[in-house]
């Protein structure tokens, strides 16, 4: 068991200082491109750049006439928006659109360029280990598979006659490749970092932080959902039974079947049932996260680790669940911009507290090679 500790410790110490800081640069960086993704869904904005052009997409248009091509594309390629939402729209209003799902675009370059310049510099002065290698070459083909799935859920509501936005479940799976790029990116880090001083005799209390942590990832990905298809419209009211005639009237308006939840745009039922479930999974975790707090407390309360993250556990669920109420309260006519985005981000703060807790029943140590 010491042999073990003692491998695990050389180990992590392999990986540099700098190399670590640079972890996190890129954990801080994802973090920001979910939340400016969400700000751009959530202002109309996605279909505004009609082209994925990833060299040539790195300069906005420059003058007017460019401008005005630009304008022109959108009011084509976006038509079912441009004349549903912004039929009146001056151009002005089309660059504050324009701006947002350009600066999405441009930080995923610029997390690219800070990913890749001092990659190559660390692997020139051996400052990474074999393990974290490997780990990044996964962190590379999530970010690739997530900036081309992000041309994919764009493109879906383009030329399109039946949407006036993008596809809802190209959003979430958009959104569930960045939410596991964040968590994956996360653990490395940890992996990286943590030496020791994890939880001994907490097996029970690691399997049910797992199952947890999974449960949040559902509601993350249901979050996706409700987003996509502004499911908070159907009923803005908290809790359940408040106007609830309005919601069971929404609920059995019309049927689920495939037609309907493909072209869910104008049926209210698939939006309502979408609704039901996130609401539902969000009392679910609370649930969960309570009893794993209470449960750590009682049994490993001697790990200030464990200790200090439950305490921030229960502040980030109490955060999440005010912001989950106050945007749903506020969706008359148009999702809140503000509170939905932090809502979201918000659920990524949480991710990576549940897996911290996960991590620390890390017991034995793993010995990498």
């Amino acid at each position: 068991m010491e042999d073990a500790v003692i491998l695990e410790r050389q180990h992590t110490r392999q990986v540099h200082r700098v190399v670590r800081w640079w972890l996190v640069i890129g954990l801080v960086m994802v973090f920001f491109q979910v939340f400016i993704g969400g700000v751009t869904r959530l202002t109309d904005s996605g279909l505004s750049i009609t082209e994925w052009a990833v060299i040539q997409g790195t300069l906005p248009p420059l003058n007017a006439g460019e401008w005005e091509v630009a304008f022109e594309k959108y009011k084509v390629s976006a038509k079912r928006q441009y004349e549903s939402l912004h039929g009146d729209m001056s151009m002005s209003e089309f660059k504050v659109i324009f701006f947002w799902e350009y600066f999405h675009r441009l930080w995923a370059r610029l997390m690219g360029l800070v990913f890749i310049i001092p990659f190559f510099y660390f692997l020139y002065k051996k400052w990474m280990p074999g393990w974290l290698l490997k780990r990044l070459g996964v962190v590379i083909l999530l970010a690739s598979v997530a900036a081309t799935f992000g041309w994919i859920m764009v493109a879906s509501g383009l030329n399109e006659d039946n949407r006036t936005w993008v596809s809802a479940y190209k959003l979430m799976t958009h959104l569930g490749i960045a939410t596991l790029l964040f968590g994956y990116l996360f653990w490395t880090w940890l992996r990286s970092h943590q030496e020791d001083g994890f939880a001994v005799g907490g097996a029970w209390l690691k399997r049910f932080a797992w199952i947890t942590s999974g449960v949040l990832v559902i509601q993350i990905l249901l979050g996706g959902l409700m987003a996509g298809m502004r499911a908070g419209l159907i009923h803005p009211y908290f809790p359940f039974f408040v106007e609830g005639e309005r919601l069971l009237g929404a609920l059995m308006s019309s049927g689920i079947g495939m037609d309907n939840l493909i072209n869910y745009e104008q049926v209210a039922a698939p939006k309502a049932w979408v609704q039901v479930f996130h609401r539902g999974t969000a009392y679910l975790l609370t649930g969960l996260i309570v009893l794993l707090v209470i449960r750590i407390k009682k049994k490993l309360p001697q790990f200030k680790k464990l200790k200090n993250a439950t305490q921030l556990l229960i502040t980030l669920l109490i955060t999440q669940i005010s912001l989950g109420i106050l945007t749903l309260i506020n969706c008359f006519g148009k999702v809140p911009v503000i509170y939905a985005s932090l809502h979201q981000v918000v659920a990524l703060l949480l991710l990576i507290n549940m897996l911290y807790i996960c991590y620390q029943f890390r017991n034995p140590p793993i010995i990498l090679k």
